[in-house]
């Protein structure tokens, strides 16, 4: 079975096709500045070579049909006909309480997306112009819709749940949703099999730390709390958002500096983290070059970075009572070995021991950072969220 996985932003499509007998890509590159005069198309070949086609794409559908193009292509194709697509699965950022696991996409499943896209209004309608791109271009063919709030349906409503009025709730959905849903599954899982146990009677926390960021408390395989809210904003200090912040300061900040809520939103989401931090850049590279120079405030901006992942995690052990598993994920967790070594070496309390040396040479491999006496066995995963999208979309279309 082929299958095509799409991850449509406001201007940009991801793409993966899988052979999913073989469990390989065939294929995957993205689809940039969609709406602009310098939009284009990356493929990223077998052999790493990467080919750019330029094109103006005025909006999504045109995007597709040029990804569908190059998949056939003669030179840079991998299959004959696009007959040979069984079925498409589609990252969709925010379900809401209607979607507790991927679903068949219908009309009445793209209904309730238009109906959640006022939690997720740069994400949602992006997501379903990808769907009704692909109803136009492969008609006929199954769709599969993966939520990344799907996987953070089972925690309980005393997690879930923000301490103000409850008619709020009631009338506008107003709790914690929780996002890297799709991610979070897959670590979690992967990391039980990659070290031969199950899941279940296990306490792991899963640590998605990137340009954004999320932890996860996952019991018997089972989310139970996240850090992530209503919005992605909420949680971990991450590269432009803000994380948590005082409601007060919040408040405070827009009457001095007479912002509008929409300005104000893109203060925390865009200006804040470590960008807003150290004044130097959001990317954690960028940041370690500047300590390295001597930049006060990139080291201000890492240590904050590093105590609030390490306070979530200490958060979840507890809310969990106790700890067996912590996974590293995402770009800065698979990949920075100092901020990743500094985070782990917090829980000795716990019992984890790391293997230092180990922590500071691995990068973007499945390691043990952990030494063998360690009571907290210490992790890194690489995350591949689209192999998830496509496993769900290969059971849903089978069934």
């Amino acid at each position: 079975m082929k299958i095509l996985v799409l991850n449509c932003g406001s201007s940009s499509i991801k793409y993966k096709l899988f052979d999913m007998d073989t469990r390989t890509v065939m294929a995957q590159g993205g689809v940039e500045k969609i709406g602009l005069k310098d939009s284009f198309l990356q493929v990223k070949l077998p052999s790493g070579e990467k080919v750019k086609i330029e094109k103006e794409m005025p909006e999504h559908t045109v995007g597709i049909q040029l990804i569908l193009n190059t998949l056939t292509d003669p030179k840079i194709g991998c299959i004959r006909d696009l007959k040979e697509i069984n079925a498409v699965g589609h990252r969709v950022v925010h379900g809401g309480e209607a979607f507790a696991s991927s679903v068949l996409i219908t009309d009445e499943v793209k209904q309730m997306v238009v109906k959640c896209s006022d939690l997720a209004p740069l994400h949602n309608p992006a997501n379903l112009k990808g769907i009704e791109a692909i109803e136009k271009t492969l008609p006929g063919v199954p769709q599969v819709g993966v939520f990344d709030t799907a996987f953070h349906q089972t925690m309980p409503d005393y997690a879930y749940m923000y301490a103000i009025p409850y008619e709020l709730y009631e009338k506008y959905g107003i709790r914690r949703y929780g996002f890297h849903g799709t991610s979070h599954r897959y670590v979690s899982q992967r990391v039980c099999e990659f070290l031969g146990i199950e899941a279940q009677g296990k306490k792991i926390v899963t640590a998605h730390i990137g340009n954004g960021g999320s932890c996860a408390a996952v019991m018997d395989g089972k989310s139970v709390d996240t850090s992530m809210g209503l919005t992605p904003i909420e949680g971990l200090m991450m590269g432009t958002r803000a994380g948590d912040l005082d409601l007060g300061a919040a408040t405070y900040i827009m009457d001095k500096e007479h912002l509008t809520t929409a300005q104000f939103s893109n203060l925390v989401n865009k200006q804040s983290g470590l960008l807003g931090v150290s004044g130097v850049s959001s990317d954690a590279r960028d940041i370690d070059t500047a300590i390295k120079e001597g930049n006060s405030r990139a080291n201000l901006a890492r240590k904050m970075f590093i105590y609030r992942v390490k306070k979530y995690i200490g958060a979840y052990a507890a809310a969990m009572d106790g700890l067996d598993i912590l996974v590293f994920t995402g770009g800065i967790g698979e990949n920075d070995t100092y901020i990743r070594t500094e985070i782990a070496k917090g829980f000795g309390y716990l019992g984890a021991k790391i293997d230092e040396e180990k922590s500071l040479k691995s990068r973007g491999e499945e390691v043990i950072i952990s030494t063998p006496d360690s009571r907290v066995t210490v992790c890194v995963i690489p995350t591949d969220e689209e192999l998830m999208i496509a496993t769900d979309t290969q059971a849903i279309v089978n069934a």
